[in-house]
């Protein structure tokens, strides 16, 4: 798999540093080890910065150089995140690295501060704006300054999609001849293809995200609850994370499945068999980067539904590859569930099928692969950051 992804690649010369800078190892893990093998492959020396978990740290050791980051991703410490800038610091000082790739709020703020201060160069990629961007409160107006103040220092903005890209222009956050809209993280075509069809008596929906609130998860139970009973099943994979207060509970989701409400699985590394196992996949977020779920979704041939939200309205054409529903709506969700239940199975395949071929021809991860060493290249002709 990795070996087509890497057939294009021309190598660099010399061994050039890169770090990659993330808010969790399972994150490198499961979401860039791809793009880190095809800058290895190209000639590069990859580093991977990102939280020790002791488990998928574990796996990317036995293949790239891995350093430790204490780093609270959902943490709101002003002295925690100074202690964070300064270890960065101190970190880029004695690594040395020639460019650093920043995913995720917080290393895209310090980690380009800290970089900057440095001379070193480094692309950030606006993965998603997260709740503090959908919510507008004080700390919005703090997480946007910080943002102002990190995307002046970084060398290269990486958008997932115009919607994010519009809002950070017009709030004068980032200049724009920094910006590249990608078409989100890619996906790998490759890995995630349409399986046989198996006939089942029922109809199974799944919800692939963490269990939060600004994911919808909350609309999802409202449309199951209204739709139990009726032929379906509604299945949830992902984290539930109870130090997140808008994140559904472990109570809560035993109650849901003990009353057949939903069934539960929790994070996985193969996303791909629970893929092979539904008819369609949900996602009623309340905004997106570029939702790899949907994408991966598409990529076997599956149709979706998602609320018609920035981020998920580019993946998806309404009526041709899934189906829009109404943000925070979960009636407007059920009937859109019913919609796709009822609809002949033919027309089903058909809009799987537009929907891997929108992935191939727009959203394949080989293009995202090729803008990263292109800009690379790019910054290694400019001389400042």
């Amino acid at each position: 798999m990795v070996a087509l992804l890497l057939r294009d690649v021309e190598k660099e010369p010399g061994m050039k540093k890169i770090a990659i800078v993330l808010n969790s190892a399972w994150q490198a893990y499961n979401f860039r080890l791809n793009l880190a093998n095809y800058l290895k492959h190209a000639g590069y020396k990859v580093i991977i910065i990102a939280p020790n978990d002791k488990h998928y740290s574990h796996f990317i050791k036995k293949e790239f150089d891995f350093v430790d980051l204490k780093l609270q991703a959902d943490g709101v410490n002003p002295i925690q995140d100074i202690k964070l800038l300064f270890s960065l610091f101190r970190l880029y000082k004695r690594l040395k690295p020639d460019v650093v790739l920043n995913f995720t709020i917080k290393p895209n703020i310090y980690s380009a501060i800290a970089a900057r201060i440095l001379g070193i160069h480094t692309i950030n990629n606006v993965t998603g704006l997260g709740t503090v961007f959908i919510k507008k409160n004080f700390l919005t107006q703090i997480v946007k300054t910080l943002y102002r103040l990190s995307l002046f220092c970084t060398s290269k903005v990486f958008f997932q999609n115009k919607d994010d890209f519009d809002l950070f222009i017009e709030k004068n956050l980032v200049s724009r001849d920094k910006c590249l809209i990608l078409p989100g993280s890619g996906v790998d075509t490759n890995k995630f293809f349409p399986a046989k069809s198996k006939q089942r008596n029922i109809f199974r929906f799944i919800m692939i995200a963490r269990t939060l609130r600004d994911k919808g998860i909350f609309e999802y139970i409202e449309a199951a609850k209204l739709l139990k009973g009726q032929g379906a099943e509604f299945w949830v994979l992902g984290e539930s994370n109870s130090a997140n207060k808008t994140s559904l509970s472990k109570d809560e989701i035993t109650k849901l499945s003990q009353h057949g409400v939903i069934t539960y699985f929790d994070r996985t590394d193969d996303v791909k068999s629970f893929l092979d196992r539904v008819d369609c996949v949900v996602l009623p977020s309340y905004r997106e980067g570029s939702p790899r779920s949907i994408m991966e979704a598409s990529a076997v041939a599956l149709p979706v539904i998602v609320s018609d939200v920035p981020g998920s309205r580019q993946v998806v054409d309404n009526g041709i590859t899934g189906l829009f529903c109404k943000v925070k709506d979960g009636d407007d969700l059920a009937k859109k569930m019913v919609i796709m239940i009822k609809m002949p199975e033919n027309e089903r395949q058909k809009m799987g099928q537009m929907g891997r071929q929108k992935m191939l021809n727009q959203y394949d991860e080989l293009i995202v692969l090729k803008h990263y060493t292109q800009t690379i290249a790019d910054l290694f002709n400019t001389r400042n950051p």
